[in-house]
């Protein structure tokens, strides 16, 4: 950052007053501006066996195969960011599971946060950001054409967890209150 997004003044890097961390300060108008890790949230979406990727139409890694994901909105919780990037990307209507994987990716300065899903029914198709949708068989995932680290973490994680019988557990009447 060059210049405070308040007021126009030239910024300073430094330790501001009572922090620890060097921050873009403007001594014009006192704005500290901080910079933060920022959200992407996704979602494994599974019918019948079979996992749903989507081969991504943009970069980074364009041509590679993620699951459903993308940065979360203002306004949003983690799930319904996680099901709207299903409908963004895969045209996908998804019931979001329980918690599947937190990935720090510190170079990237990102927090990569995934849950179990079920795709309500089997239709989908490939949304602006992909250029095609597949439900794929656990043997099928191309995984030396995956996207991300993240993802191959995630998917591997809800693999093991499939195979060790843990179900999705879908959030209740109550969580869903307590999200909007």
């Amino acid at each position: 950052m060059n210049f405070c997004t308040q007021c126009g003044a030239q910024l300073e890097f430094r330790v501001p007053p009572g922090d620890h961390l060097a921050r873009y300060v403007c001594d014009t108008c006192g704005t500290i501006h901080y910079q933060n890790p920022r959200l992407i949230v996704g979602c494994v979406p599974e019918y019948s066996g079979r996992i749903l990727l989507c081969r991504r139409a943009i970069e980074p890694r364009r041509g590679y195969w993620t699951v459903p994901a993308g940065f979360m909105e203002n306004g949003e919780t983690l799930q319904q960011g996680a099901a709207r990037e299903s409908r963004e990307e895969a045209l996908a209507e998804v019931e979001i599971g329980s918690l599947l994987s937190i990935v720090h990716v510190l170079h990237a300065q990102q927090v990569h946060v995934f849950f179990r899903a079920t795709l309500s029914r089997p239709e989908f198709g490939a949304g602006p950001e992909s250029l095609e949708v597949d439900l794929v068989l656990p043997e099928q995932i191309p995984w030396p054409e995956l996207a991300f680290p993240s993802t191959e973490f995630t998917l591997r994680h809800y693999l093991e967890d499939r195979a060790a019988g843990v179900e999705p557990h879908h959030f209740t009447a109550l969580d869903r209150r307590l999200r909007q």
